[in-house]
């Protein structure tokens, strides 16, 4: 199993966005960074360009922690792409685009940047939890990188036991009991049964990481 160990300092590398010195360019603020991906949040201001000259070289995981809507333009082609708190996507490393917030308010933007490609086949468990307790985890998407798990707890609810195999990024979308909304927390394996004590539900999201 790979180690969870936090490494730093944080590296400032992705998106070139315009000139460093530009004040409308994206805010970069790091999160995690550990031997298997680095995680920072993205502020867009509102229609303001965001230029990737470079491209990006890895896939990631974004996960937008405000509801919005933004343009991204790669070559001759566009997209629009409308999006609410805690929606996920995948995106596979690209060539140079540009990308732009064209919401009225500042959005932001979760990316879990991969380092690496899988180590291999992922581990199973008889205890996977999204089989054992489908009530509270459901997986939101998978590929031979990542398996996304959506994680929903209503006040005061216990959870089945289960077991988590692979390291995962976790991701908080409420206050809770011992987290924050918008927590960001790098997690390894664990066999247990969840609580939430508090009472109002409680939402997350787990990268697991292949």
């Amino acid at each position: 199993m790979r180690c969870t160990r936090l490494v730093g300092p944080f590296a400032l590398v992705g998106v070139s966005v315009l000139q460093a010195q530009d004040l409308s360019a994206p805010a970069i603020a790091p999160r995690l960074d550990t031997a298997q991906a680095r995680v920072i949040v993205a502020t867009l201001q509102p229609r303001t360009p965001a230029i990737a000259k470079n491209g990006h070289a890895t896939n990631r995981v974004l996960i937008y922690l405000d509801d919005g809507v933004m343009t991204r333009k790669e070559g001759e082609q566009s997209a629009r792409i409308e999006f609410r708190r805690g929606d996920v996507r995948w995106r596979p490393a690209s060539g140079a685009y540009t990308a732009e917030n064209i919401s009225d308010h500042p959005i932001r933007i979760l990316e879990i940047d991969l380092k690496g490609p899988p180590a291999g086949k992922a581990p199973e468990t008889p205890l996977d939890p999204a089989k054992v307790d489908p009530q509270h985890y459901k997986v939101a998407f998978e590929n031979d990188y990542v398996r996304v798990l959506r994680i929903h707890y209503d006040a005061h609810e216990k959870g089945q036991t289960h077991e988590h195999i692979l390291n995962r990024v976790v991701v908080y979308l409420n206050d809770q009991p011992n987290a924050k909304a918008d927590d960001v927390r790098m997690a390894g394996a664990a066999k247990h049964a969840e609580e939430n004590a508090s009472g109002q539900p409680a939402d997350r999201i787990a990268v697991e990481l292949k």
